[in-house]
C-alpha cells in the first residue's frame, strides 16, 4: 500500500481528501501544521500533497525544502488559493512534481496521485542503463550520474529525459510532452514544458535538447 501524506490546514477540506484518497486504496496521514509535517519527514511517504499557505509559521516552501534535503525523489503535488504563475514556477523550481489550485475536485487530485504513482514506482523490474554523452542514466534507480557525481533530477525533470532519451531525433510537441509527462489529465498552460526544458538544459548543459520553431522540442 503507498502511503500518502497530506498537509492542508483547512481541517473539512482535508477529511474530504483523505476519505477520497483511502477509498482508492491509499494509506494517508494527514498534518494541518507545516512543523508537524518537518517533523515527520524520514518516515515512508510516497507522495506529499503541500498546501502553500499553512496556519502556522511554517509554509509548504519550507516544507518541500525540509522534504528535498532529505528525499529528492518523492513526488510532491502543490495545492494553493493561489492562482498565480509565480507561484507555480516557484513551486517547481523547488522540486514539486505538479500544482493543483483551489477549489480543486478531490477526484482530480486522486487521479493525478495515480499518474504519478504508475509512473514513479511501477517499474518493469528490469536493470536499465542509458548512455548519453559522459552522462550514465539508472532508469531503476531513477539516478543520474556524471563522473561518478550524482545529478539531483526532479521527479518531473527525470520523467522527461527519459522520454527524449527514449526518442532520441523524434520531435515533440509541448503538447504530446504535457500528456507523457504530467499525464492526460493535466489542465494547466503548457507554459511549464518550456520551464522544465530550461531547467534541464541547466542540470544536464551537454544534452542537446532543440527547440523546433512553432513546434516543440526533440534530443539530438
Amino acid at each position: 500500500m503507498y502511503t500518502v501524506c497530506l498537509v492542508e490546514d483547512e481541517e473539512a477540506l482535508s477529511n474530504v481528501v483523505k476519505a477520497y484518497l483511502e477509498r482508492a486504496g491509499y494509506k494517508v496521514i494527514c498534518f494541518t501544521k507545516g512543523s508537524e509535517a518537518i517533523n515527520y519527514i524520514g518516515n515512508k511517504v510516497d507522495v506529499w500533497i503541500l498546501d502553500i499557505m499553512l496556519g502556522d509559521d511554517v509554509n509548504g516552501y519550507d516544507v518541500i525544502k525540509a522534504i528535498r534535503e532529505n528525499n529528492e525523489n518523492v513526488p510532491v503535488i502543490f495545492t494553493s488559493a493561489r492562482d498565480q504563475e509565480l507561484d507555480k514556477i516557484f513551486g517547481l523550481e523547488l522540486g514539486s512534481d505538479d500544482y493543483m489550485t483551489k477549489p480543486y475536485s478531490s477526484k482530480e487530485l486522486v487521479l493525478r496521485v495515480n499518474n504519478i504513482i504508475k509512473r514513479v514506482y511501477k517499474s518493469d523490474n528490469k536493470i536499465n542503463i542509458i548512455n548519453y554523452e559522459d552522462y550514465i542514466i539508472d532508469l531503476d534507480k531513477r539516478k543520474v550520474e556524471q563522473d561518478k557525481k550524482n545529478i539531483k533530477l526532479t521527479t518531473l525533470e527525470f520523467d522527461l529525459l527519459v522520454l527524449l532519451l527514449k526518442n532520441k531525433g523524434k520531435c515533440f510537441t509541448r503538447e504530446e510532452i504535457l500528456s507523457e509527462v504530467w499525464g492526460n489529465d493535466y489542465f494547466g498552460t503548457d507554459r511549464v514544458v518550456d520551464d522544465l526544458i530550461r531547467r534541464l538544459r541547466k542540470k544536464l548543459p551537454k544534452l542537446n535538447i532543440e527547440a523546433v520553431y512553432g513546434y516543440g522540442y526533440r534530443l539530438s
